[in-house]
């Protein structure tokens, strides 16, 4: 399920520096993200390190660009804004200033092997996660989407970096609306009154637990997915002509067509009531 690239080099970003990353200009405040600094986030969270960015392009650029230079598993960069955040398949994802959760995690896998069905294992727990902010169950669309009712509240993005048949990290892309984004159709957000530290909280240790567990998903997660696939029983166009019949245990996409069910392992789900993939 993960949106593999085989390249050493992630793109140069463009960021504006701040404290607390080798680029920062000396001597600079420290930027604070719900009151609290990169420093005092990493505490809370448990995690070695938070890069915290005022705006940045992308984070997930940010954390490629962190990993490749050494970053320790559990390292996040998290910006207040993005200006060019992204989804699969290249399509943008709306990040306005104070209204989400724009972060990056860093993971360095042992086992190479459950890469492949990250995006469904972290939408399992990241939806667990935040279903007491949702004021409803969280349900999830086959890959990577999140929703709350017929809106997306999240989107988690997989990229991975191998050498030869060695994954060297892995990096875990999540967007979440705490509030609704302007100028998007249909949009989800999570419950009036959320905070952001709330959110944030909550589903950082649920990725890194995903990050860690091993093997194909367990029974509670492929039970999770079925009570959870808002997609299932529905007729789709992409990746095949035919009906949803659920997830297997690998992470794929199962899809009962004229030939018979078929497993899909990447690409896009579209339903026939969707307008696009998502």
């Amino acid at each position: 399920m993960a949106d593999v690239a085989t390249s050493g080099e992630a793109p140069s970003p463009t960021v504006v520096p701040v404290a607390g990353y080798a680029g920062a200009t000396s001597g600079a405040d420290p930027v604070r993200w719900e009151g609290l600094t990169g420093q005092e986030l990493a505490g809370q969270l448990g995690v070695p390190h938070v890069a915290l960015y005022a705006a940045v392009g992308s984070t997930m650029d940010i954390a490629h660009q962190l990993a490749a230079d050494g970053a320790p598993a559990g390292t996040i960069v998290l910006a207040d804004e993005q200006t060019a955040g992204r989804g699969r398949g290249g399509r943008s994802w709306v990040s306005h200033s104070g209204s989400g959760i724009w972060m990056t995690l860093i993971e360095r896998p042992t086992d190479a092997a459950t890469v492949e069905l990250w995006s469904v294992r972290h939408g399992v727990h990241a939806a667990r996660a935040l279903d007491p902010y949702a004021g409803d169950q969280i349900r999830l669309k086959w890959p990577n989407d999140l929703y709350i009712g017929s809106g997306k509240v999240a989107g988690i993005l997989i990229e991975a970096r191998w050498q030869e048949q060695r994954v060297l990290w892995v990096a875990v892309g999540i967007g979440i609306n705490v509030r609704s984004p302007t100028g998007v159709a249909a949009p989800g957000a999570l419950e009036p009154g959320t905070t952001r530290l709330q959110a944030l909280t909550a589903v950082v240790p649920a990725l890194r637990a995903a990050a860690q567990a091993t093997g194909g998903l367990t029974p509670d997660e492929l039970a999770d997915c079925t009570v959870r696939d808002r997609s299932r029983g529905q007729c789709c166009r992409e990746p095949a002509v035919g009906r949803v019949v659920g997830i297997g245990g690998r992470g794929e996409l199962l899809v009962e067509t004229p030939l018979g069910v078929r497993a899909f392992r990447s690409g896009s789900l579209v339903l026939d009531r969707d307008t696009e993939a998502a």
